[in-house]
């Protein structure tokens, strides 16, 4: 995706949150949702961005939404990318079903206690992508999935809506699918699963323009 947006004219910026990717070295216990907003919005605020678009995938839908509220005069909209949309006071853990939680706890208590480790990918992923995605796909610290999101009240900027057609089981992104339909945000559908932006980057990029784009992170 970065070399397809940068091609296409499009200022893109991909931080890393705390404890994953190349700052996989800096996960700990205390690793939480705060401190990836944090991340965000000290990128915003470092690089003076204004008029952004943030880009939320899947977990990315709560750090968006903290980024948006905390850095609100850098923000113009959030698109979410099949990713969960909080109300103030939700968690992670609060929007997924109680047998998600229930299999993220075990799966975390297996390990160290206090990670969770990576969802296996969607099946329709490609051999070659999976080979290369694999190594880059770490475990998440807990405590993120466990805090629930403070918003300050005031209204977020606007915000749009892509949802992967192709889901899991239990769906779990159809629900805030239907809220940004019912809701009248802009909206767009793509034959994809999980991980456009590795499987299907280029009707990723068609359902962005469609909903307009600017500084993208």
């Amino acid at each position: 995706m970065r070399t397809l947006m940068r091609d296409a004219g499009h200022d893109l910026f991909t931080p890393s949150y705390t404890g994953l990717g190349e700052r996989q070295h800096l996960a700990s216990r205390a690793v939480n949702l705060s401190l990836h907003i944090e991340d965000i919005v000290n990128v915003l605020e470092f690089e003076d961005l204004r008029d952004v678009i943030v880009i939320g995938h899947s977990f990315g839908g709560m750090v968006a939404t903290g980024v948006a509220d905390r850095a609100r005069g850098r923000v113009a909209r959030i698109i979410y990318l099949d990713a969960f949309v909080p109300e103030d006071g939700q968690s992670i853990v609060d929007l997924l079903s109680p047998g998600a939680v229930v299999s993220m706890t075990a799966a975390c208590l297996a390990g160290d206690g206090w990670r969770v480790p990576a969802r296996d990918m969607p099946p329709d992923t490609p051999e070659h992508e999976r080979v290369w995605a694999a190594p880059r796909r770490v475990a998440h610290p807990i405590a993120a999935f466990e805090e629930p999101l403070r918003l300050s009240g005031v209204p977020l900027p606007p915000r749009a809506y892509i949802y992967c057609q192709r889901t899991d089981p239990d769906d779990r992104f159809g629900p805030f699918a239907a809220r940004a339909r019912r809701e009248g945000w802009p909206y767009a559908e793509i034959d994809a699963s999980h991980n456009p932006h590795i499987t299907a980057p280029w009707e990723l990029y068609t359902a962005l323009q469609s909903l307009g784009l600017g500084t993208l992170f």
